[in-house]
């Protein structure tokens, strides 16, 4: 399942390295969690803990939209991904389902959403990612549960030459806020093109100039960005067949991989992101393209089997195969994971329609436990803000507005699938067993 933003486009939307991390429980550690709205429960990192970004394995790593924009933010774009109409947001215009917990923001970050009140009549506000504060925040969040970092989205309809290129600026204001939060937090993040909306004979010319002036401006040579065997790590979303929003083809994607893997100055090592069922492609030259990947992640949000009681479940019956198959080309298997789904306000449906239901965390927890029997060698969080979908991991409200639809939190502590999330990351990287049960 892919999000659609109301303008017409179509969006969608994405280590386990043992000595880099030590879990302290201590009266400081303690202290400080409490300070920070964390529960005994909630994991703190050792201060001066850094991911190791020197290698794709072992990495626990959340998408990262960054895509989120305010009336009044330096970007000054709108209510761009909070509402379809970016100079307002209102019920009728809403295009996500899970409203943000703000408790932790501080005043700068807090932007207004007009006509909106929680429960407790308390005005109802927004966060923009155009804002170094806020992302810092989100990374800190990440640091602080035990996530290795992010795939920063990289929307081709947004950058030069896209149709929507006015909003390039504010895209770089976000990337360099990514670069300061990681390198002050210690985490690891790297580039993620997503192709959904591009015009197909635009793609080629439009990502690989981007990644040229990544390249040309050092970008990619941050002591934070993601590298493995030596080179720089990016991800093309979009390897889909026969999906209309992703105008993808195997001479397209050929074209691209012969880009990244020629020897020189922009070659990278390339993660795919595109169709699950990709083993069952019967075009060969499509099943030539996957072999090709340095590493491929399955998008497997949406895809679910319900049990004998209607129950959903993600999908993970085919995930020992696609671990096989991989491993037989030389291909790095990353599963996606993700920890429910929600998309009523974007496609305009009737409460409940697409609620694939969290379950306290089971839903997710479930996959993680897969991902801890097959030893899979990285994982892919769909996603850590990614509230239009009903994906996001961080901290969102059991008390949303009441003016219009949205899916809680089930009662649980806002940072619940942070600390679901870190957990399980913690075990895999000890190879520990994922427990059946939550343990907490």
């Amino acid at each position: 399942m892919r999000a659609t933003p109301c303008r017409m486009m179509l969006f969608r939307v994405i280590g386990l390295c043992a000595s880099a991390w030590l879990l302290v429980t201590t009266p400081e550690a303690a202290t400080a969690a409490a300070d920070r709205g964390l529960t005994a429960a909630s994991p703190r990192l050792a201060d001066g803990g850094v991911a190791d970004a020197g290698s794709l394995r072992g990495k626990v790593m959340c998408g990262y939209q960054g895509w989120f924009r305010c009336l009044d933010d330096d970007a000054r774009l709108g209510w761009i991904h909070w509402s379809c109409d970016a100079r307002r947001v209102s019920p009728e215009s809403l295009t996500f389902d899970l409203w943000p917990d703000m408790s932790d923001y501080s005043s700068v970050e807090r932007f207004p959403a007009p006509g909106f009140t929680h429960p407790n009549g308390r005005r109802a506000e927004l966060f923009s990612s155009d804002n170094a504060r806020t992302v810092l925040r989100h990374f800190e969040w990440m640091r602080d549960y035990g996530i290795d970092g992010a795939w920063l989205q990289h929307f081709l309809v947004d950058l030069p030459g896209g149709p929507l290129s006015n909003r390039y600026p504010s895209r770089l204001h976000v990337l360099s806020h990514v670069r300061a939060a990681a390198l002050e937090t210690g985490r690891t993040w790297a580039l993620s093109y997503d192709i959904a909306g591009m015009p197909k004979e635009l793609i080629y010319d439009v990502l690989t100039a981007d990644w040229k002036r990544m390249v040309d401006g050092k970008i990619v040579e941050d002591p934070r960005y993601l590298h493995h065997g030596g080179q720089p790590v990016v991800q093309i979303w979009g390897f889909y067949f026969g999906d209309r929003g992703n105008a993808m083809s195997p001479e397209l994607a050929n074209q691209l991989l012969d880009f990244f893997q020629t020897p020189g100055r922009y070659a990278a090592v390339v993660v795919g992101g595109g169709d699950w069922n990709w083993r069952h492609n019967p075009d060969a030259e499509w099943r030539r393209v996957y072999a090709r990947f340095d590493a491929y992640c399955p998008w497997n949000v949406g895809n679910v089997v319900p049990d004998g009681t209607g129950t959903k479940h993600a999908a993970t019956y085919y995930w020992a195969d696609d671990q096989r198959e991989c491993v037989r080309q030389g291909v790095i298997w990353m599963p996606v994971v993700y920890p429910g789904f929600s998309w009523d306000n974007l496609k305009r449906l009737k409460p409940g329609t697409s609620l694939i239901a969290r379950r306290g965390g089971r839903f997710l927890w479930e996959q993680f436990r897969k991902v801890s029997e097959l030893r899979a060698e990285a994982v892919y969080v769909a996603m850590f803000d990614e509230v239009d979908e009903g994906t996001a991991i961080f901290k969102i409200s059991n008390a949303p507005p009441t003016q219009g639809h949205f899916v809680g939190n089930d009662g649980l502590p806002s940072d619940w699938y942070l600390r679901l999330v870190g957990d399980a990351a913690r075990r895999l990287r000890a190879r520990q067993p994922i427990p059946t049960e939550i343990p907490f």
